[in-house]
């Protein structure tokens, strides 16, 4: 069995919450309901370290601020890409779960922790996209 593998938001978009938390810290001195703002970067500090996929031996699964979504391999159909170049897995049901921190240029890394159970279309050299 091989050690999961985990894609995460990077940990230095902590530093733009310490800077609010410091920010808000005079606020949050002034009565005594204000500390409560405090709760804004706490919040988005969890999200940020919550927020991620996980790959391992039985699937893949999503992870969300308040909760998470694990389709297996059996489940998997593919993988779709949105518009902005999120990526959406596919089941065999027909639901589609997001991966929340993966982009397009990210499908290389997550094909190679699969373990060859997915396979990422590789363009042929000098071929061009069509034209749209």
């Amino acid at each position: 069995m091989t050690p999961p593998a985990r894609f995460r938001m990077e940990r230095n978009a902590l530093l733009p919450l310490v800077v609010l938390a410091f920010c808000i810290l005079p606020t949050a001195a002034v009565a005594w309901w204000t500390p409560v703002l405090l709760l804004v970067p706490a919040a988005i500090a969890v999200a940020v370290l919550r927020r991620g996929v996980d790959v391992t031996d039985d699937g893949i699964t999503a992870r969300a601020v308040l909760g998470s979504r694990t389709v297996t391999w059996t489940e998997l159909a593919g993988i779709r890409v949105g518009a902005r170049g999120d990526l959406w897995l596919v089941t065999a049901a027909a639901t589609e779960v997001r991966l929340p921190v993966l982009r397009t240029h990210d499908l290389p890394r997550l094909a190679a922790v699969s373990g060859g159970r997915l396979e990422i279309p590789v363009a042929p050299a000098g071929s061009r996209p069509p034209a749209q």
